[in-house]
């Protein structure tokens, strides 16, 4: 099934980056990249490896599941920027010169590799890569076919298309810690390579923040399997289907995860009243920098309490300004599903 970008939305796509491209190039001795991070700006270029220039290692990630996971990795001893601005979709993403600018400039740069970085292989395969890392998280772990359980709404454009489209796999693969220890894995290897002088400080940052996904992981399963109930349902996309197979859960949702639709139908809306009122569900989840409009309403068919599950897509500006991180977000997720699953 697709999600998004179909042959007339591509082309256009392709066509933007073509001119972006060259806009890059010809602007590349004009300053730094426009990507936003710890270092106060985009990617430095380096002198391509051992550490022992002067200049630091830059890398730039896509979104902040892998913005994060480089940031905890480098421990401040290398330059992490991030392209997606905080508070912006980021399915509906499109780089700007600056940001393609800071690509071609960094020594790692870290995507998905899902469906809504189909831009990144254009941009890609413009530029001499050579001298730079490019790593797609998804090639880190095992991933699963997209799924459309009962009652969630498929774009109609997608139902027409969809016998004719190559299986999607869901992108959403940092939402099981479990995933996420794995996507730490892979940047540590490759920023240890790149940067051969830094390496035991990588590890050793990488080996602390491994710990901690460890102690979410347990947290997640100790809760699930104390908890009466197994069941979520989301007034919202949901893209925690790596999340929901982990640990043992089932869910209902209006959307899939990377759906472009805003307003469910009437059927779809009353499917998860029905659903919530018929398994006593107390919580209707929505994802974060959503309106929480859908889920509000159903709440109040319900009774069900809205609260919030974040799927650490993004973060608001105050949030990433104030350097909050994923493992921040992810144990307030225990508690949100700990209040949904009594």
């Amino acid at each position: 099934m697709n999600r998004i970008g179909h042959t007339g939305k591509h082309a256009k796509k392709i066509l933007f980056l073509a001119l972006a491209l060259l806009l890059a190039l010809s602007a590349a001795g004009c300053g730094q990249g426009g990507a936003t991070g710890d270092s106060g700006g985009g990617a430095a270029a380096v002198d391509g490896g051992d550490g022992a220039g002067n200049e630091r290692v830059s890398i730039v990630a896509t979104i902040f599941p892998p913005y994060d996971l480089a940031r905890a990795v480098s421990g401040g001893l290398a330059d992490v920027s991030m392209l997606l601005p905080p508070a912006s979709e980021s399915h509906s993403f499109e780089p700007t010169t600056r940001d393609i600018i800071s690509i071609q400039d960094c020594d790692l740069f870290l995507y998905i590799g899902g469906e809504s970085d189909e831009w990144v292989d254009g941009i890609l395969e413009s530029m001499d890569t050579s001298s730079m890392r490019v790593l797609p998280m998804m090639d880190s772990v095992a991933t699963v076919e997209e799924e459309i359980v009962e009652g969630m709404q498929e774009e109609e454009e997608e139902l027409a298309l969809a016998e004719e489209e190559e299986v999607e796999y869901d992108e959403h693969i940092w939402t099981y810690p479990g995933n996420a220890k794995l996507m730490l894995e892979a940047i540590t290897e490759a920023l240890c390579e790149i940067d051969g002088a830094n390496a035991p400080a990588y590890r050793e940052n990488a080996e602390a923040y491994s710990a901690q996904l460890d102690e979410l992981d347990a947290a997640f399963q100790d809760l699930v399997a104390e908890a009466p109930l197994k069941t979520v349902v989301f007034g919202d996309r949901f893209p925690f289907r790596y999340f929901a197979d982990a640990y043992g859960l089932d869910y209902f949702a209006a959307f899939p995860g990377c759906s472009t639709e805003t307003e469910a139908s009437a059927a779809t809306v009353a499917f998860l009243i029905d659903k919530i009122k018929e398994e006593g569900i107390p919580v209707i989840f929505h994802i974060e920098l959503s309106n929480g409009r859908m889920a509000e309403a159903i709440g109040e068919a319900t009774g069900a309490k809205p609260m919030l599950l974040h799927a650490c897509h993004n973060i608001s500006k105050d949030d990433f300004e104030s350097g909050l991180t994923y493992i921040d977000l992810m144990w307030g997720n225990v508690d949100s599903l700990k209040e949904a699953l009594s």
